[in-house]
């Protein structure tokens, strides 16, 4: 499966965000694709920040940028409620 345009992401994020406010999204495909775009970018960072990390030499302020992205992810993956002590890293 290939990957959307910038376009047509857009467009499934404005049609994911109108059914949330309508309060159409009966099976949660809108919400599930708003959470995982917000998700994604996360991990994008953390891509981002391991190759930068890999590319420096292993410096110790890439180190610390990337442990930061990662933590950051983690607690994108959290649900309403959860805290990051109740899973194993």
């Amino acid at each position: 499966m290939g990957k959307p345009t910038e376009q047509q992401l857009n467009a499934a994020l404005e049609h994911a965000a109108l059914l949330r406010e309508q309060g159409e999204d009966i099976y949660y495909i809108a919400k599930a694709l708003l959470n995982l775009n917000y998700r994604m970018k996360f991990y994008e960072d953390v891509l981002h920040k391991a190759d930068l990390y890999l590319h420096s030499g292993e410096g110790a302020v890439e180190h610390a940028e990337l442990v930061r992205a990662i933590e950051c992810a983690r607690q994108s993956d959290l649900g309403p409620g959860e805290t990051e002590s109740e899973f194993n890293f």
